[in-house]
């Protein structure tokens, strides 16, 4: 296989852009981001700077507009806001959304003979979400490795256990471009700083004592 090459699901978010920053020490990337609804979003103009970042091996968007039509809107939003691609009170959910990604990422890892797929799912250190999380991970991992007969592909969350915090902090600390994200709700020009995922987003970066550097840039 090629060692040197991995995939990575990208979202456009903060969690998105740490999980590719960590992938980077290791290989050279592949970017996928799933273009759920209506193209043109922030979110994937977040995704499109990202691209530009990290000037991937290969990047692809992934067509999949049959998912908007599957899930509520409203709750779909609220799962992706801030970046907790995980809300920890259920994770049933969100292993129903994560699935086809999942599987997108297995196909485009044996296609370009890949050695692991990236995603920066997160549950935060504490309560049973890590255990069942976890154990799903390895569930993953087992059906890839032995049916699928991937022996030496892995999925890797290498977030599963931070809080949103210090997903943050390790993001400062592997110089992920995290200006580069989008954690609102809306779809305005610059962030609306009082929707749930912007509310999210300050608390993460006032936990961590970091300065926010999409607030740096509206200053400049």
């Amino acid at each position: 296989m090629a060692k040197d090459l991995a995939i990575v699901l990208s979202s456009g978010s903060i969690n998105s852009v740490v999980a590719s920053a960590l992938a980077a020490q290791r290989y050279r990337l592949i970017l996928l981001h799933a273009e759920v609804g209506e193209g043109g979003t922030r979110a994937r103009a977040a995704y499109d700077q990202q691209v530009a970042h990290f000037k991937p091996f290969r990047e692809h968007s992934l067509p999949m507009p049959f998912l908007a039509t599957v899930r509520d809107p409203k709750s779909a939003a609220a799962a992706m806001a801030s970046d907790p691609r995980a809300q920890t009170a259920n994770l049933g959910p969100q292993m129903i959304d994560l699935l086809p990604l999942i599987a997108a990422g297995v196909r485009y890892a044996a296609f370009y003979q890949a050695s692991a797929v990236y995603l920066g799912f997160r549950v935060g250190g504490s309560g049973d979400e890590l255990a069942s999380a976890t154990e799903y991970t390895q569930i993953w991992n087992e059906l890839i490795q032995m049916p699928c007969g991937m022996k030496e592909l892995e999925v890797i969350t290498p977030l599963l256990e931070l809080d949103a915090w210090q997903v943050v902090d390790v993001g400062f600390q592997v110089n992920a471009p995290l200006d580069k994200t989008w954690s609102c709700l809306e779809e305005g020009s610059e962030p609306c700083w009082a929707c749930p995922g912007c509310r999210a987003r300050e608390k993460a970066f006032q936990q961590a004592g970091k300065v926010d550097p999409l607030r740096v840039a509206k200053k400049n």
